[in-house]
Order: structure tokens, then C-alpha cells, then sequence
């Protein structure tokens, strides 16, 4: 029989943060995953500098031997519309694969790793958790993404929210390859669908290429996604065939999330409980800055782990995050005709102010909102 204060369920960045967090607290920290590290994740794969400030990442320590890739600006437009180019003219996020990332964060957690250790059981015995018969805790963190078996526990039903669909491929290109991709390293490119419900895009890191496509519209993606990829080849940008092998995943963006995130000995973070930007549907720093906020709640709750004395996390993820739900972009999508607010958005992606202050400083940079300290 294993023991731990806090046994953290996946080991992406959500469940590493709040594990390299509690273990900063001397909490007795294990994090299972069902898979074993490194491995792939589906994933566009960039961190904002806030990311390395709250997670005190020296820059040059992780780029020995791992790519990290920076970027100077992006260039975007709505698919097949004119293309706007954003130059910071300095690095304002960093590309990152996801396998090297997510391995690194867990490395240095210093939790006690339990790799491929698929949730079987988990039963209540008094105050505690019992976890595949084998692991006794008194506070389970699910942090193992939208299909989380704690979410699962606490209510949530994932095959029937409305989420986020998304394919993408990621691969390193040969010789060859890297001649006939005009995409440039330090500015990805990003291609919005003419109904605004999704987005598409093209990440060259070093030697590595990252294409995808994500929408709220799970029926109709793979006609979506075939559509991007021809374009990307009629456009030059991709001339040559893509390896096979696309992988797909889902996520809950933050305004249609409605999942009970504590219980009593348990609470979500990250994807799990459904913290991706309502905007641009990216999920690494909301992820992060939920295992950093819950490791404070937990750390503060003092061994207390009832759902009434967890009820801090609730009120730190509202005041964080609340702002997301009241974007006035969502407001007035909701309440115009597709039609109606498809032809301002094609309008709007043709600005360069809009581009820059809005779509990217607002929703994919979130330069407004200052990191965790």
C-alpha cells in the first residue's frame, strides 16, 4: 500500500505546477499518469513569457538540447482573405514540443512519478481515497485533461459539453522540406474559419513544422481540416504532402464550461476543469496558473481538504478567470446571426490595429493580464 498527502491524477503542466508547487510546501506529492514520459501530445505548443516568469524557467538552462523557438510576431487573416503581418521585434512567446515540455515540467516537479498507471478504482474510505486499491491519499487533484476519470467523478459529462474539436500534426522536416515551407520560424500563421467558430494554423519551430486546425464544431471538422490543408498547399506556404498520421483531442474553452471543479478531497485544474482562453482555445497557461492557484488553496486549507474549505480555489479560478466569460466579443456573437458576424470579422481581420490590439495582445497573448506571483 503507497501513501501521499496529494496524489495529482495526469502529468501535463497543470498536475507538474501544482505538484513543483506543493512539493515548495514539503507536501508529500505523487502525480499517475496512464501514459509514460516524454510523450505526444496534441498541441500548437507556444508559452508566453508569463509562463517562464511563473514557473521561474530559466531560458537558457531549457533550451540546451530542447527547442525553443522565439517569436518576434504572427501573421494573421481569415482563411483565403488578406494576410496581416504583426512584428513585435521582440520575442513575445516561444514555440515549444510539447513531449520535451511537458517531460521537463514533470522532471522537475519533484513529485514521486507514477507512470502508466491507468485510473481502475477509486473509492472513498473515510476522510481518504483509495486509488487502484493501491494508493492511499487524502486529496485527489484530476488533472488528466477534458476525459479526466476525476472529472468524471465529480459529475462531469465529457461526450456531451460543447468543446472544442482539434487535428494536428507535428514532425521535423527534412532538408527537402524545409525548402519548400515558406512559413518562417519566428512568425506563425494564423487562419481563421469564415464563421468564426474555429481557426487553423501553421508553426515552424527550428526544423519542426506544427499544422492544425481546431472549431466548435466537432461533426463538421475533418471537412474543415482537409479544406485547410489544401489551401495551405494552393497558397505555397506547405508544397509538399504532409506525413499521415494527424491526431485529434478535445478541450472545453472557458465560457462553456459548467463543471463542479471541487468536491470534498478533490478538485480539478487545467484542462479538466475547463480553462482554456474562450478566444483562442489555448489551454498551457490557463493550465498552469489553475496548479499554481490550487496548490495555494491546498497549501492554505491546512490538511482540511472538505469541499467547503477548498471553496477558496472556486473564488481564486473566478476572480482569475472571470473576466473570460464577459469578453464582449462572445457577448455580441451570441447575440448576432452567423451571417451578421462573419462579414464584421472578415472586416475586422483586415485591420492591423485590430489585429495586433485585439486578436493577438487580447486574446492569444493576454499581454493585460500580468503572471502569477
Amino acid at each position: 500500500m503507497d501513501s501521499c498527502d496529494v496524489l495529482i491524477v495526469g502529468g501535463g503542466p497543470a498536475g507538474s505546477s501544482c505538484a513543483w508547487s506543493l512539493r515548495r510546501a514539503s507536501l508529500d506529492t505523487a502525480i499517475l499518469d496512464r501514459c509514460s514520459f516524454p510523450r505526444d501530445k496534441v498541441c500548437g505548443g507556444w508559452i508566453t513569457p508569463a509562463v517562464l516568469e511563473e514557473l521561474q524557467i530559466d531560458i537558457e538552462e531549457y533550451r540546451r538540447g530542447r527547442v525553443l523557438q522565439p517569436i518576434t510576431g504572427f501573421r494573421t487573416s481569415s482563411i483565403g482573405g488578406p494576410e496581416i503581418e504583426t512584428d513585435y521585434a521582440t520575442p513575445i512567446s516561444y514555440g515549444i514540443r510539447r513531449c520535451e515540455f511537458d517531460e521537463y515540467l514533470l522532471a522537475r516537479s519533484g513529485a514521486r512519478l507514477l507512470p502508466s498507471q491507468p485510473i481502475k478504482t477509486i473509492e472513498r474510505t473515510g476522510d481518504s481515497w483509495l486509488v487502484n486499491s493501491q494508493i492511499k491519499t487524502r486529496l485527489i487533484v484530476g488533472a488528466a485533461g477534458h476525459f479526466c476519470p476525476v472529472a468524471r467523478l465529480l459529475g462531469a459529462g465529457a461526450r456531451s459539453e460543447v468543446a472544442v474539436a482539434a487535428q494536428e500534426i507535428e514532425f521535423e522536416m527534412d532538408a527537402a522540406q524545409r525548402e519548400r515551407c515558406t512559413v518562417r520560424a519566428e512568425l506563425p500563421e494564423l487562419f481563421f474559419c469564415a464563421d468564426m467558430k474555429g481557426y487553423g494554423w501553421c508553426f515552424r519551430k527550428q526544423n519542426f513544422l506544427n499544422i492544425g486546425l481546431g472549431r466548435l464544431d466537432q461533426q463538421g471538422l475533418p471537412k474543415h481540416v482537409s479544406s485547410f490543408l489544401e489551401f495551405l498547399k494552393k497558397t505555397g506556404k506547405v508544397e509538399f504532402e504532409l506525413p499521415p498520421g494527424m491526431k485529434g483531442h478535445a478541450y472545453l474553452i472557458y465560457r462553456e464550461a459548467h463543471r463542479k471543479v471541487i468536491g470534498d478531497g478533490v478538485l480539478l485544474v487545467g484542462d479538466a476543469a475547463g480553462l482554456a482562453y474562450s478566444q483562442s482555445g489555448e489551454g498551457i497557461r490557463p493550465a498552469i496558473e489553475s496548479g499554481l492557484l490550487a496548490a495555494k488553496s491546498i497549501v492554505a486549507a491546512n490538511t482540511d481538504y472538505s469541499e467547503n474549505t477548498l471553496t477558496s480555489y472556486r473564488r481564486l479560478l473566478e476572480s482569475h478567470f472571470g473576466s473570460a466569460k464577459d469578453d464582449w466579443s462572445t457577448a455580441i456573437g451570441r447575440r448576432l446571426p452567423t451571417s451578421v458576424m462573419s462579414a464584421i470579422a472578415q472586416l475586422l481581420l483586415t485591420s492591423g490595429w485590430f489585429s495586433r490590439h485585439v486578436v493577438l495582445d487580447r486574446w492569444f497573448l493576454h499581454r493585460d493580464v500580468p503572471a502569477l506571483v
